[in-house]
């Protein structure tokens, strides 16, 4: 199982990961973020983890939401800006996340992932036989 770095609540459902409070760790997930979290963005454990290429899921019934018009614009504009930076959102259904290392194991074996798979940016390229 991937050890993940878990940030905020754990997750109602299980997304397939270990979760730890400290290094080492394969992955991070984040299990809720607060509004002003959301909005200014700046964890560093996320980012840092993003610069090195791991997987970072963001588990989507822990995100705030909003009856204000203004601030759902600002919520999804967060949220879209997350994504662009590689964030994994789920919603804890029964999709597989596949990391860089499960996708270097199957392309070693020559099999591809299951369907409903949700690639890391690094295993797409893994898969595609760019790295």
């Amino acid at each position: 199982m991937i050890r993940a770095l878990l940030l905020g609540q754990e997750p109602d459902r299980d997304l397939g990961f270990a979760y730890t409070a400290a290094e080492p760790y394969d992955a991070v997930v984040i299990g809720s973020l607060s509004l002003g979290q959301l909005l200014c963005f700046r964890e560093e454990r996320v980012l840092d983890a993003l610069g090195e290429g791991k997987s970072v899921t963001l588990y989507t019934p822990g995100l705030p939401q909003s009856r204000n018009r203004a601030l759902g614009a600002e919520i999804a504009s967060a949220c879209r800006r997350l994504k662009s930076w590689g964030v994994v959102f789920t919603d804890g259904a029964k999709r597989r996340l596949i990391t860089a290392q499960e996708a270097r194991d199957l392309r070693r074996l020559g099999k591809l992932p299951g369907p409903g798979a949700v690639l890391t940016p690094l295993a797409k390229e893994i898969l595609e036989g760019k790295q």
